[in-house]
């Protein structure tokens, strides 16, 4: 990806600070997604992405990872799987728990959608803390199938994600767009 595109698309994500609590600066992709320029400029960055590390399926992260994950999945020509929140999917299920700062949460995935033979890659708008990425890695080992990597438009690199993350990715790749 080149440095004019990193520019674009962080001059296209806006501080909101204080929110969701006070004290907290977040960082609001929704004008990069309105920016058809900027959106492209990130949907074909997450393809180059995918077709470099070989994947064969895209997971997408609820929420805002299916946003993204959906159109590279169609730009690169990889099948997409929604990992979501416990009790959104119909049909068997794998889940895989993941602590939070203040308990645990769950996540899942289709069973019957990923398989052996598949290498997989995952896409989220931001890697935080590590925790849903490093539970998706599990799933999709679970699953049977290959970690291919992980891509993010964003990594907030002051939170520690990447640390967490590294012992899951066995190697795989992580990629980040943008570091701040």
């Amino acid at each position: 990806m080149t440095t004019s595109t990193q520019h674009l698309l962080l001059s296209r994500i806006r501080d909101v600070p204080d929110y969701p609590k006070p004290g907290v600066m977040f960082k609001d992709i929704t004008p990069l997604l309105a920016d058809p320029v900027a959106f492209t400029a990130l949907t074909d960055a997450l393809a180059q992405l995918c077709v470099s590390c070989g994947a064969t399926k895209i997971v997408g992260l609820e929420a805002r990872g299916f946003i993204l994950a959906a159109p590279v999945a169609v730009r690169a020509g990889l099948g997409f799987i929604p990992v979501r929140k416990a009790g959104k999917l119909p049909g068997a299920t794998l889940k895989q728990a993941y602590e939070l700062e203040y308990g645990t949460a769950e996540i899942e995935v289709h069973a019957e959608d990923l398989a052996d033979g598949d290498r997989v890659i995952v896409i989220d708008d931001v890697l935080a803390t590590g925790g849903t990425a490093e539970a998706s890695l599990e799933l999709i080992r679970r699953a049977g199938a290959e970690v291919a990597g992980v891509a993010v438009l964003m990594e907030l690199g002051f939170l520690g994600g990447r640390a967490r993350l590294e012992p899951a990715l066995r190697g795989a790749p992580l990629e980040a767009l943008i570091t701040v």
